[in-house]
């Protein structure tokens, strides 16, 4: 890779931002902030009179892990960088109308985020914490959060989400776009693990491709050998893809799992991250 291309990858990787926990300890799945910001940012938009301008998602105690060990813990080898299993917070800056007392507004956004979050994601959140940081003028009543989000997002130390245009969007989704092996062919007996690995997660309904970032050089499939303590080393399969954002993305993952897993003979540990989330093709721009 020239120097350029590694400087590329490195700040699409710094793009992706935090590496959040996708349900509980079991799930073994993860999910970039980047992909988290683009459904609560959707989701916010819908809320009228208030304007989100910046949004980041955290552990709701990063001292538990440091003060008990055993308050977080990995059922399955996690991604490189990411957060351990438990609960979020959602902090978000945003600022609203006079047409409403604030508290109503804040109220309306909180159980937008917070449901989004749940529903749409898979996220546990504990707590959804907002600042107002000013007031809207009377022009701007119907407005929701897509404007101006950016800037505070980087002044609060988190990467901003990328706000292209639709259409720009989705070139840069297909230059990264690995090749899809033909669903309908059987698998031959020269095919490679990582070659039947991919062919089971393209299976699941919910993945729209293989998009690797965390493992350098665009790889989507690592295997790897962890030692198990009084027994033979255990292969583990880390998949890094981008689902459909119309599905639930838990429940996408938890697909994905069971589908590596029942690929290879040995069954080896599963852990998902996915990188991105796509809209439906049919979606707006």
């Amino acid at each position: 890779m020239t120097g350029d291309g590694w400087t590329s990858a490195v700040r699409r990787q710094l793009s992706l931002g935090r590496v959040l926990p996708l349900g509980g300890p079991g799930d073994g799945a993860w999910l970039t902030e980047s992909a988290a910001r683009s459904v609560l940012r959707g989701s916010a938009e819908r809320v009228a009179g208030v304007r989100l301008t910046g949004l980041r998602v955290s552990l709701a105690d990063p001292d538990a892990g440091r003060l008990s060990p055993d308050a977080y813990v990995f059922t399955v080898p996690a991604p490189p960088s990411a957060l351990p299993p438990g609960p979020l917070r959602i902090s978000a800056d945003f600022t609203a109308t006079t047409a409403e007392p604030l508290p109503t507004a804040a109220s309306r956004l909180r159980t937008a985020l917070g449901t989004a979050a749940a529903d749409r994601l898979g996220l546990v959140v504990a707590e959804v914490d907002l600042r107002v940081t000013g007031l809207l003028d009377g022009d701007d009543a119907g407005v929701g959060a897509a404007a101006g989000a950016t800037a505070t997002d980087a002044a609060s130390g988190d990467v901003p989400l990328e706000e292209r245009p639709g259409q720009e969007q989705r070139a840069d989704r297909q230059e990264r776009e690995e090749e899809r092996p033909g669903q309908g062919d059987e698998p031959s007996a020269a095919e490679s693990d990582e070659g039947r690995v991919a062919r089971a997660v393209l299976a699941v309904p919910g993945v729209t491709r293989m998009a690797g970032t965390l493992g350098g050089l665009g790889r989507a499939v690592h295997i790897e050998e962890h030692a198990v303590p009084q027994a033979l080393p255990r292969r583990h399969i880390r998949v890094e893809l981008a689902a459909d954002a119309g599905r639930r993305t838990l429940d996408v993952t938890r697909a994905v799992r069971t589908a590596v897993t029942e690929a290879l003979p040995d069954r080896p540990t599963v852990a998902v991250l996915v990188t991105a989330l796509d809209e439906p093709p049919d979606s707006p721009a």
